[in-house]
């Protein structure tokens, strides 16, 4: 099968630093005048080498800090009918992705080729001219998207009927809200006959309801087989929206593939910035078996944040002054309100003891995949001996869980409706 979109090599540079040009009298303007066509020709030999790819360029006071790339060496294809979500931290060139494909910005090196015709909601009111009413605004959309007069009346009736904005169609579009501006602009965006829709974070002006509507009228159109190309920062909604995910980090393109596992190299990779998955102790006074680290890892890596459905473990360091057999660990893992909810310790749970009497050692804390539903908990432990609990670290670590569709259906339980999901069999009585 052809890809619908080809992305090769694809970089993008902005100068920055520039400054607004100051009042001149008519002494300095003649010697700007005289002085141009070498400044031209500088100019000119600096853009020869930055399109040879020669990344150390220097503008201005002569540094490379005069510029910024947007998108570094980014290569990847899209298939027809793929719903592709595009994460990453701000700044790392999601916008700048989808503008370079939109064809409002041309890239500095590489390619995109795209096969269709493609309908962009990048920004609110983007595409449309402000004097023009809404209804006007429609119209020319479909014009640009190369469609006929009469192809845009049949969806006319619908684009309408989506935006709620009726009574505001003969209005010029500057005078709407930015609410307004994103309802119009996605009911146009997703009703045109364009093979490829692209949806930029936008979404977030509108409020929870038109969210809501925004999301299910995606779904429509996947199933039509068109493809989709959207961003967002909320990983439940692309696991749940989106087939397929692209990784950017600082403009270079870090992971394509399965949304869930590209949503997990994203939550490591924020995780990974800092120690916040690891807790170093101090020795409590007079204990004899103290905890020295706590770290969290998830998928068998160290981090603290993981995607709903993922395995969980805790890791725990231990130091004693005499020799024990078997040190006793205990956690309970509670929500951020501080209520309790797993409660575990291999004091009266079975669990094998260590194999000879130890001073020091390890022990992991295996809870496989815990049904947590989107939201933050805390987790508290206890180490002690046979005898009685010695060190206890309250609140000591914090982990985040992002939503995922774990049952395949493309929805998501609604966010605080509880801690847990669980896997329940739905019978019905025949």
């Amino acid at each position: 099968m052809h890809p619908v979109i080809q992305v090769r090599n694809l970089s993008k540079c902005y100068r920055i630093g520039t400054r607004d040009r100051a009042t001149r009298n008519f002494r300095e303007s003649i010697m700007e005048t005289l002085l141009s066509p070498l400044r031209n020709l500088k100019r000119i030999r600096n853009q020869t080498r930055f399109e040879n790819g020669d990344t150390g360029l220097y503008y201005g006071n002569g540094t490379e800090s005069d510029v910024i790339w947007a998108l570094r060496g980014v290569s990847f294809d899209v298939q027809q009918g793929e719903v592709l979500g595009i994460i990453g931290r701000n700044g790392a060139g999601k916008s700048t992705l989808l503008k370079v494909l939109s064809r409002i910005t041309e890239p500095t090196s590489g390619e995109a080729k795209i096969y269709g015709r493609i309908a962009s909601l990048l920004e609110a009111g983007s595409g449309f001219h402000p004097d023009l009413t809404g209804r006007e605004n429609i119209y020319l959309n479909g014009t640009i998207l190369g469609m006929r007069k009469a192809e845009v009346n049949r969806k006319f009736d619908e684009i309408v009927d989506f935006s709620e904005i009726e009574k505001f169609l003969d209005t010029p579009v500057k005078y709407y809200s930015s609410g307004m501006y994103v309802r119009l602009a996605f009911a146009v965006a997703a009703h045109l006959e364009s093979e490829i829709l692209v949806v930029d974070e936008v979404l977030a002006v509108g409020d929870a309801a038109f969210q809501k509507k925004c999301l299910g009228k995606m779904g429509e159109v996947e199933k039509e087989g068109r493809t989709i190309l959207f961003v967002s920062h909320n990983t439940g909604t692309v696991s749940s929206l989106c087939n397929q995910g692209l990784f950017l980090d600082n403009g270079e393109a870090i992971f394509k593939g399965m949304t869930r596992e590209c949503i997990g190299h994203y939550l490591k990779s924020t995780a990974s910035n800092d120690e916040s998955h690891t807790v170093h102790l101090d020795k409590p006074t007079n204990a004899p078996i103290w905890m020295e680290s706590i770290t969290i890892i998830c998928n068998s890596t160290p981090s603290d944040c993981l995607v709903a459905g993922e395995e969980l473990s805790f890791k725990v360091t231990f130091q004693s002054e005499e020799t024990l057999r078997s040190p006793k660990v205990t956690y309970i893992i509670s929500s951020v309100d501080g209520v309790p909810l797993i409660n575990a310790s291999n004091r009266y749970q079975p669990s094998p003891d260590f194999p000879t009497s130890v001073s020091n050692g390890t022990v992991y804390c295996h809870l496989g995949s815990v049904p947590f539903m989107e939201g933050s908990y805390t987790v508290s432990f206890s180490l002690g001996d046979e005898l009685r609990d010695w060190h206890i670290a309250e609140n000591a670590l914090t982990f985040r869980v992002f939503g995922n569709d774990v049952w395949g259906t493309g929805r998501l339980p609604k966010p605080n409706s509880s801690y847990f999901w669980h896997p329940t069999v739905f019978e019905p009585a025949i």
